[in-house]
């Protein structure tokens, strides 16, 4: 399984918080069953300097980047431009729920 880092940037005009928080709940929901699956490794809102959610990362295993891709095409924070720009970077992750990966 490829591992994967993402760093997925909101707009930064004054609708992005409310479009953010709008999409929000179709988001948490469309990712319940890639958390079931452990795809999903960690993931979570990126803080700006006024403590709002203003962008995301996530770190997840998909079998390859064109998974990846396809579950990105359909999720409600790029269907819904919540999502302005989405950096993606193979990774290997070292140490997982507390243990030492080989």
């Amino acid at each position: 399984m490829a591992q994967f880092l993402i760093v997925a940037r909101d707009g930064t005009d004054a609708d992005a918080l409310a479009r953010r928080m709008a999409a929000r709940p179709a988001h948490l929901d469309g990712i319940k069953d890639l958390v079931a699956k452990g795809a999903l490794i960690s993931g979570g809102a990126l803080l700006g300097g006024d403590g709002k959610m203003a962008d995301s990362y996530a770190l997840c295993e998909f079998p390859s980047r064109v998974e990846l891709d396809a579950w990105l095409a359909r999720d409600p924070y790029v269907t819904l431009c919540v999502w302005r720009q989405i950096d993606i970077t193979p990774i290997r992750i070292a140490v997982r729920d507390g243990k030492m990966s080989p």
